[in-house]
């Protein structure tokens, strides 16, 4: 990394001058530390020379992006800050656990939140989250290229929105341009983060990853958490995401090549097949379940099983889609009503800006007259 990065202060987004007084020779010795750490890294890694993935995750260029990224919105947390402030010595100690494979993962905080369904949400520390980022900077362009082109969470130039638009469509499509009768059926894996298999996802990241401090390191973060013994991820993870993604892969190999499935589509654990025989849609559920619970060790959530019909409307990711019109799920439109301010309006305007949402719009806007 150029020295220019680890000037005093320099690392230190959003802290005042004042709070950095007197620290002129902490950050001179953590520059000479800094470069101690480049020149052995270069020389001499402690972990096998195969190692390039590896490399790349922990050197100090990453680690820097990655807190820069991670960082983007949060700089007002207190935690943040906390970690902003003492930068340079947080990035070099982090480096230096990681080369010599004396990293752990922190203990975690957790909390409920309700989005718009209850979750437990379990938060790693500033410094586990910003090598989180780390990682996931660097395997995520390993794994995505292998994902099928219909799996819309948690990935770029992909989300909702996109996922929303694919489905419609594939509606559009199969029912030859509204003329004809189709149906979608709709899926959700039960309890699918707290139910990952660590074993098998470890077995599915090894496909991927030969260098074994990468494996080491990500071995250390799966362990890190336990919903049951050997069973689940952490929802606040970003690693978690990128996790998920590739043990649904299973799934969505499954669906394309395998049942040969035309029109199907994947957002994180919810995933729908849209066709135009309801009895060959229902006959998939069960082969469904058993490549889950066989091969995954999932299964689908029992009230989460429905087909219905593309003019009885589809139910996908907040919007409800039918011919010719897609409107805001009912539940949505209540909670956007029940919690508008002046302050996230414009964000409930785009949600509205991609369905018929004209008519909520002037509701919101004659409420706060």
């Amino acid at each position: 990394m150029d020295k220019r990065n680890f000037r005093g202060g320099g690392l230190k987004s959003g802290v005042h001058k004042g709070q950095i007084s007197n620290e002129g020779m902490r950050h001179s010795e953590a520059r000479q530390r800094a470069g101690k750490l480049r020149e052995e890294s270069n020389r001499s890694f402690r972990v096998p020379q195969d190692d390039g993935v590896f490399k790349n995750i922990v050197s100090l260029e990453n680690l820097f992006v990655a807190s820069r990224e991670f960082s983007k919105g949060k700089r007002k947390k207190r935690d943040v800050q906390q970690f902003e402030f003492n930068l340079e010595d947080e990035l070099l100690g982090l480096h230096e656990e990681l080369v010599a494979g004396r990293y752990k993962v922190r203990p975690y905080s957790s909390f409920y939140l309700s989005d718009p369904k209850l979750r437990h949400i379990h938060k790693a520390t500033v410094r586990d989250r910003v090598l989180f980022q780390a990682v996931f900077r660097v395997l995520y362009p390993i794994f995505n290229p292998s994902f099928i082109f219909d799996s819309y969470a948690s990935r770029a130039s992909k989300g909702t929105h996109a996922g929303v638009d694919r489905l419609e469509q594939f509606l559009i499509k199969a029912s030859k341009n509204n003329w004809e009768k189709v149906w979608a059926l709709k899926c959700d894996v039960s309890k699918f983060f707290d139910s990952i298999d660590h074993d098998i996802l470890l077995k599915l990241i090894e496909q991927k990853i030969s260098d074994t401090g990468t494996l080491k390191l990500i071995r250390v973060i799966i362990s890190s958490f336990e919903k049951l013994p050997g069973k689940g991820l952490p929802l606040g993870n970003v690693t978690s995401q990128l996790f998920a993604n590739l043990y649904l892969h299973e799934l969505d190999f499954y669906m394309k090549q395998r049942l040969r499935t035309k029109y199907y589509l994947r957002y994180c654990d919810d995933f729908i097949i849209v066709g135009s025989d309801a009895r060959y849609l229902f006959g998939l559920i069960p082969q469904v379940q058993s490549f889950l619970s066989e091969k995954l060790k999932l299964k689908l959530h029992p009230y989460k099983v429905s087909i219905r019909s593309y003019y009885q409307g589809i139910d996908f990711l907040g919007y409800v889609i039918r011919p010719y019109h897609r409107i805001l799920r009912t539940k949505t439109k209540h909670r956007m009503l029940r919690l508008v301010t002046e302050t996230n309006q414009p964000s409930y305007f785009g949600i509205l800006s991609h369905c018929a949402g004209h008519k909520i719009r002037e509701q919101i806007v004659s409420n706060r007259l």
